[in-house]
């Protein structure tokens, strides 16, 4: 059997290497998740909980930022994708040397940092309401509307980007023909380029929603006083973390999985190789359309919620608990045997006498010692400077 050379093991190595280091922090949130250690840790393991969830659900504040992510994310989608297609339409139709110009505007905001567009959008913001003399509960002065128009400034440039991949391969004689055919603009523009564009429009939702509900650089200044998810969970990595932060994590990955597999499958389904494979197997055809596939993750997925409310981890933990206080005892145990206590004498207090000396006008005994402050002292000191 011939030897591989070591030169031949590297490529696997270093794929090794890149998924451990891709995967290795979400497997290890994931195991935290259900560990009943107030702190996020996988060893020691002390128990299997699911109590981090609950805790999560009851969460006020988290669940506040939340929905103000989920509606700040779907106004962002709502101005960014019209504005992000209308750019790259203008740029697939003017000139070469326009389009230099024009994507160099309309990119820019990609390459400024996020601090700066939150606070470019606060100030800019602030001075139209000045100018209309507007209240501060005004729109001017609105947390939710100055996070949307903050983040749409750089996302609809996000979004532009993938509709240039799009419309780059775009037959235009299409749009000649229905012209032609006596289409008004608006038409050719609704039943031609549009369905064209469908795909991108659902890639660049998608990028578009994600990236306002991590946006952090931007949001932290343009929110005011109100809150999102990535404040909320900034203020909790700040101030002390618990595993609910994992819980958060293992929910993300649960969904973003649960959205790759249907995806996936829905896109294998359609295929005309698969499609051949299907068409004389009918279980195999139903146990693989992406309705059917729907259906089991939901039920997996009611089935994981019910576990996480029924399971009770608190007599382990009540276990742990008197474990961790009978190790304490025994330490402090061992800590007084090994270090006797010594007996310390009590302080003495000097016997200062009365305040204003005995009765004949000699000086109280002072404390730093007999009488250093009386007349005969003070005048051998004088006598020894000199």
């Amino acid at each position: 059997m011939r030897m591989k050379s070591p030169t031949a093991l590297i490529p696997g190595l270093y794929l090794t290497l890149f998924f451990a280091y891709l995967f290795g922090p979400l497997i290890i949130m994931v195991i935290t998740a259900f560990n009943s250690s107030t702190f996020p840790r996988v060893s020691p393991w002390e128990c299997f909980t699911t109590d981090w969830f609950g805790k999560l659900a009851s969460d006020d504040k988290l669940l506040s930022g939340l929905g103000n992510s989920l509606l700040i994310g779907v106004g962002v989608v709502c101005v960014a994708i019209p504005i992000g297609l209308a750019a790259a339409i203008t740029l697939s139709q003017v000139g070469p040397k326009l389009r230099a110009a024009l994507y160099t505007i309309f990119i820019a905001p990609i390459l400024v940092p996020g601090v700066v567009i939150g606070l470019s959008t606060l100030i800019f913001w602030d001075r139209i309401g000045t100018l209309f003399n507007a209240p501060y509960e005004s729109f001017f002065y609105d947390g939710t509307f100055l996070t949307i128009f903050g983040q749409v400034t750089f996302i609809a440039a996000y979004s532009m980007l993938v509709f240039l991949s799009r419309i780059q391969r775009f037959d235009t004689t299409l749009t000649e023909a229905a012209l032609d055919m006596g289409a008004t603009p608006t038409q050719a523009f609704v039943k031609v380029l549009l369905p064209f564009m469908a795909p991108a429009i659902g890639s660049a939702t998608v990028l578009a929603f994600l990236a306002s509900l991590e946006n952090y650089n931007t949001t932290v200044f343009t929110i005011v006083s109100s809150s999102t998810f990535t404040t909320v969970l900034s203020s909790k990595v700040r101030y002390g973390l618990d595993p609910s932060i994992s819980a958060v994590a293992v929910i993300i990955i649960a969904i973003t999985l649960i959205g790759a597999i249907i995806y996936e499958c829905r896109n294998r389904y359609y295929t005309k190789g698969w499609a051949h494979v299907i068409a004389e197997r009918p279980a195999l055809k139903i146990a693989t359309h992406p309705g059917t596939v729907a259906v089991i993750l939901g039920v997996l997925t009611l089935a994981a919620v019910l576990f996480i409310q029924n399971h009770d981890s608190s007599v382990c933990t009540a276990q742990v608990l008197e474990e961790k206080r009978a190790l304490q005892q025994q330490l402090m145990e061992q800590q007084s045997i090994n270090t006797p206590q010594q007996a310390v004498p009590a302080p003495t207090m000097p016997n200062l006498g009365p305040l204003g000396g005995d009765e004949g006008g000699a000086s109280a005994p002072s404390p730093f010692g007999n009488n250093i402050f009386s007349p005969e002292n003070l005048g051998t000191s004088a006598r020894e400077g000199n």
